[in-house]
Protein backbone atom coordinates (compact mmCIF):
# COMPACT_ATOMS: atom_id res chain seq x y z
CA UNK A 1 0.00 0.00 0.00
CA UNK A 2 2.99 2.28 -0.02
CA UNK A 3 3.22 2.97 -3.77
CA UNK A 4 -0.84 3.63 -3.65
CA UNK A 5 0.76 7.98 -3.71
CA UNK A 6 3.21 7.19 -6.27
CA UNK A 7 0.64 5.87 -8.35
CA UNK A 8 -1.99 8.45 -7.53
CA UNK A 9 -0.89 11.06 -10.46
CA UNK A 10 1.15 9.94 -13.72
CA UNK A 11 4.01 12.16 -14.56
CA UNK A 12 2.16 14.00 -16.73
CA UNK A 13 -0.69 14.63 -13.79
CA UNK A 14 2.36 15.62 -11.47
CA UNK A 15 3.57 17.86 -13.95
CA UNK A 16 -0.02 19.57 -14.88
CA UNK A 17 -0.70 19.82 -11.00
CA UNK A 18 2.42 21.08 -10.60
CA UNK A 19 1.84 24.33 -13.25
CA UNK A 20 -0.90 24.67 -11.69
CA UNK A 21 -0.24 26.08 -8.53
CA UNK A 22 2.74 28.08 -9.66
CA UNK A 23 -0.46 29.91 -12.19
CA UNK A 24 -2.42 29.99 -8.84
CA UNK A 25 0.24 31.29 -6.88
CA UNK A 26 1.45 34.18 -9.65
CA UNK A 27 -2.04 35.44 -8.65
CA UNK A 28 -2.15 35.31 -4.65
CA UNK A 29 0.90 35.75 -2.04
CA UNK A 30 -0.12 32.56 -0.62
CA UNK A 31 1.27 29.45 -0.36
CA UNK A 32 -0.58 26.10 -2.19
CA UNK A 33 0.72 22.83 -0.96
CA UNK A 34 -1.23 19.78 -2.42
CA UNK A 35 0.35 16.60 -0.60
CA UNK A 36 -0.53 13.18 -1.41
CA UNK A 37 0.60 9.90 1.02
CA UNK A 38 -0.61 6.49 0.41
CA UNK A 39 -2.70 6.27 4.11
CA UNK A 40 -2.91 7.99 7.52
CA UNK A 41 -2.72 5.29 9.26
CA UNK A 42 -1.91 1.15 8.62
CA UNK A 43 -5.28 0.27 10.60
CA UNK A 44 -4.26 -2.75 12.32
CA UNK A 45 -7.96 -3.60 13.64
CA UNK A 46 -9.31 -3.40 9.75
CA UNK A 47 -7.18 -6.33 9.31
CA UNK A 48 -8.90 -8.00 12.80
CA UNK A 49 -12.55 -6.86 12.21
CA UNK A 50 -12.14 -8.51 7.87
CA UNK A 51 -10.75 -11.59 8.69
CA UNK A 52 -13.03 -12.34 12.40
CA UNK A 53 -15.94 -11.75 10.01
CA UNK A 54 -15.11 -13.55 6.79
CA UNK A 55 -13.70 -16.39 8.92
CA UNK A 56 -16.43 -17.02 11.05
CA UNK A 57 -19.20 -18.07 8.31
CA UNK A 58 -16.52 -20.38 6.60
CA UNK A 59 -15.93 -22.01 9.55
CA UNK A 60 -19.70 -22.90 10.85
CA UNK A 61 -19.95 -23.93 7.46
CA UNK A 62 -17.13 -26.43 7.53
CA UNK A 63 -17.60 -27.69 11.27
CA UNK A 64 -21.46 -28.32 10.13
CA UNK A 65 -20.45 -30.16 6.48
CA UNK A 66 -17.32 -31.90 7.54
CA UNK A 67 -17.64 -32.79 11.04
CA UNK A 68 -19.04 -36.01 10.42
CA UNK A 69 -16.42 -37.29 8.69
CA UNK A 70 -13.90 -36.10 11.41
CA UNK A 71 -16.13 -38.59 13.93
CA UNK A 72 -16.75 -35.36 15.77
CA UNK A 73 -20.36 -33.87 14.97
CA UNK A 74 -21.66 -31.21 13.50
CA UNK A 75 -21.02 -28.41 16.75
CA UNK A 76 -17.72 -29.74 17.54
CA UNK A 77 -16.37 -26.89 19.57
CA UNK A 78 -12.71 -27.94 18.84
CA UNK A 79 -13.58 -28.30 15.28
CA UNK A 80 -14.95 -24.70 14.77
CA UNK A 81 -11.89 -23.27 16.43
CA UNK A 82 -9.71 -25.47 14.49
CA UNK A 83 -11.36 -24.14 11.15
CA UNK A 84 -11.50 -20.56 12.71
CA UNK A 85 -7.79 -20.62 13.22
CA UNK A 86 -7.53 -21.89 9.35
CA UNK A 87 -8.99 -19.38 7.76
CA UNK A 88 -8.02 -16.71 10.30
CA UNK A 89 -4.36 -16.15 9.26
CA UNK A 90 -4.58 -16.27 5.42
CA UNK A 91 -7.62 -14.10 5.49
CA UNK A 92 -6.23 -11.10 7.90
CA UNK A 93 -2.82 -11.09 5.64
CA UNK A 94 -5.65 -11.01 2.72
CA UNK A 95 -7.26 -8.04 3.98
CA UNK A 96 -4.13 -6.10 5.28
CA UNK A 97 -2.82 -6.34 1.54
CA UNK A 98 -5.72 -5.71 -0.43
CA UNK A 99 -7.16 -1.95 -0.92
CA UNK A 100 -10.31 -2.78 -1.67
CA UNK A 101 -10.84 -5.23 1.42
CA UNK A 102 -9.46 -2.75 3.69
CA UNK A 103 -11.34 0.25 3.00
CA UNK A 104 -14.82 -2.07 3.48
CA UNK A 105 -13.72 -2.89 7.00
CA UNK A 106 -12.27 0.98 8.32
CA UNK A 107 -15.10 2.84 10.42
CA UNK A 108 -16.01 6.56 9.24
CA UNK A 109 -15.00 7.87 12.49
CA UNK A 110 -11.86 5.93 12.46
CA UNK A 111 -11.12 7.24 9.25
CA UNK A 112 -11.97 10.82 10.27
CA UNK A 113 -9.90 11.18 13.33
CA UNK A 114 -6.86 8.94 11.52
CA UNK A 115 -6.98 11.32 8.67
CA UNK A 116 -7.36 14.63 10.44
CA UNK A 117 -4.13 13.77 12.34
CA UNK A 118 -2.50 12.85 9.55
CA UNK A 119 -3.14 16.36 8.10
CA UNK A 120 -2.86 18.51 10.85
CA UNK A 121 0.51 16.24 11.10
CA UNK A 122 1.67 17.53 7.96
CA UNK A 123 0.90 21.11 7.86
CA UNK A 124 3.39 21.59 10.57
CA UNK A 125 5.79 18.59 9.80
CA UNK A 126 5.67 20.32 6.23
CA UNK A 127 6.83 24.11 7.51
CA UNK A 128 3.18 25.81 6.27
CA UNK A 129 3.21 27.50 9.46
CA UNK A 130 6.59 29.91 8.86
CA UNK A 131 5.67 31.51 5.84
CA UNK A 132 5.44 35.54 6.17
CA UNK A 133 1.74 36.24 5.64
CA UNK A 134 0.98 33.12 7.60
CA UNK A 135 -0.96 32.22 4.58
CA UNK A 136 -0.07 28.55 3.74
CA UNK A 137 -2.73 25.88 2.98
CA UNK A 138 -2.56 22.45 2.42
CA UNK A 139 -4.61 20.20 0.31
CA UNK A 140 -4.15 16.85 1.76
CA UNK A 141 -5.49 13.62 0.20
CA UNK A 142 -5.12 10.10 1.48
CA UNK A 143 -5.43 7.58 -0.92
CA UNK A 144 -6.48 4.63 0.94
CA UNK A 145 -9.27 6.00 2.60
CA UNK A 146 -10.27 8.15 -0.03
CA UNK A 147 -10.37 11.78 2.20
CA UNK A 148 -8.95 15.01 2.06
CA UNK A 149 -8.72 17.51 4.25
CA UNK A 150 -7.79 21.70 3.33
CA UNK A 151 -6.44 23.71 6.82
CA UNK A 152 -5.16 26.46 6.11
CA UNK A 153 -2.82 28.87 8.58
CA UNK A 154 -3.42 31.17 10.88
CA UNK A 155 -3.81 34.39 8.28
CA UNK A 156 -5.81 32.45 6.43
CA UNK A 157 -8.26 31.33 8.84
CA UNK A 158 -8.75 34.87 10.35
CA UNK A 159 -9.89 36.07 6.87
CA UNK A 160 -11.54 32.64 5.21
CA UNK A 161 -14.12 31.01 6.81
CA UNK A 162 -12.68 27.09 7.03
CA UNK A 163 -16.58 26.25 5.40
CA UNK A 164 -15.22 27.54 2.27
CA UNK A 165 -13.22 24.99 1.40
CA UNK A 166 -15.83 22.00 1.70
CA UNK A 167 -17.16 22.56 -1.30
CA UNK A 168 -13.82 21.90 -2.80
CA UNK A 169 -13.31 18.82 -0.91
CA UNK A 170 -16.34 17.27 -1.86
CA UNK A 171 -15.60 17.72 -5.47
CA UNK A 172 -12.20 16.71 -5.22
CA UNK A 173 -13.43 13.41 -3.27
CA UNK A 174 -15.57 12.81 -6.37
CA UNK A 175 -13.16 13.05 -8.68
CA UNK A 176 -11.33 10.49 -6.66
CA UNK A 177 -13.70 7.99 -6.93
CA UNK A 178 -14.43 8.47 -10.29
CA UNK A 179 -10.58 8.04 -11.22
CA UNK A 180 -9.90 11.85 -12.32
CA UNK A 181 -7.47 12.49 -10.26
CA UNK A 182 -5.31 14.98 -11.78
CA UNK A 183 -8.21 16.81 -13.23
CA UNK A 184 -9.76 16.89 -9.94
CA UNK A 185 -6.98 18.26 -8.15
CA UNK A 186 -6.15 20.60 -10.58
CA UNK A 187 -9.53 22.23 -10.67
CA UNK A 188 -9.28 21.74 -6.81
CA UNK A 189 -6.13 23.99 -6.91
CA UNK A 190 -7.86 26.52 -9.11
CA UNK A 191 -10.34 26.86 -6.71
CA UNK A 192 -8.48 27.71 -3.75
CA UNK A 193 -5.85 30.04 -6.05
CA UNK A 194 -9.52 31.94 -6.69
CA UNK A 195 -10.07 32.30 -3.15
CA UNK A 196 -6.92 33.08 -2.00
CA UNK A 197 -6.22 35.68 -4.55
CA UNK A 198 -9.01 37.59 -3.03
CA UNK A 199 -7.60 38.38 0.40
CA UNK A 200 -3.90 38.06 -0.04
CA UNK A 201 -3.34 39.38 -3.93
CA UNK A 202 0.16 38.43 -5.22
CA UNK A 203 3.24 40.93 -3.75
CA UNK A 204 6.21 41.96 -6.01
CA UNK A 205 8.55 40.41 -3.47
CA UNK A 206 6.92 37.14 -3.14
CA UNK A 207 9.03 34.43 -3.07
CA UNK A 208 8.31 30.71 -3.72
CA UNK A 209 8.33 29.22 -0.27
CA UNK A 210 6.95 25.61 -0.21
CA UNK A 211 7.24 22.52 -2.23
CA UNK A 212 4.22 23.02 -5.08
CA UNK A 213 3.37 19.39 -4.88
CA UNK A 214 4.63 16.69 -2.13
CA UNK A 215 3.88 12.85 -2.73
CA UNK A 216 4.76 10.31 -0.02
Amino acid sequence: METLAKEFLTASEQQAVTSEVQKAERETSGEIVPMIISASHHYPMAAVRGATLMALPLALVCTSQLGSSFWTGSDNMYLFVFFFALFYLPLRFVVNRSVKLKRQFLSAREIEEEVEEAAITSFYGEGLYRTREENGIIIFISVLEQKVWILGDKGINDKINPAEWENIVNELIQGIKSGNHGEALCMAVRQVGGILKTHFPYRRDDTDELHNLIIR
